[in-house]
């Protein structure tokens, strides 16, 4: 996984949080957008995602 999308997931994470602890976001949709911030979180840590090698993804310069 590259640095760029490591950053977006982050960011993406983050923003769901924020609207989360604001109350911008109630019900179902903040658990499944919770459910996401933390895949999104957790695949930004590890510099993993899982789906990317089903799908012949790479991101990453590097190989």
């Amino acid at each position: 996984m590259g640095t760029a999308d490591r950053a977006i997931r982050l960011m993406v994470a983050i923003l769901i949080a924020i609207l989360y602890f604001t109350g911008t976001i109630t019900g179902t949709a903040a658990l499944v957008l919770g459910f996401v911030a933390v895949i999104f979180a957790a695949t930004s840590m590890v510099s993993f995602c899982p789906l990317y090698p089903l799908l012949g993804i790479n991101t990453c310069k590097n190989k």
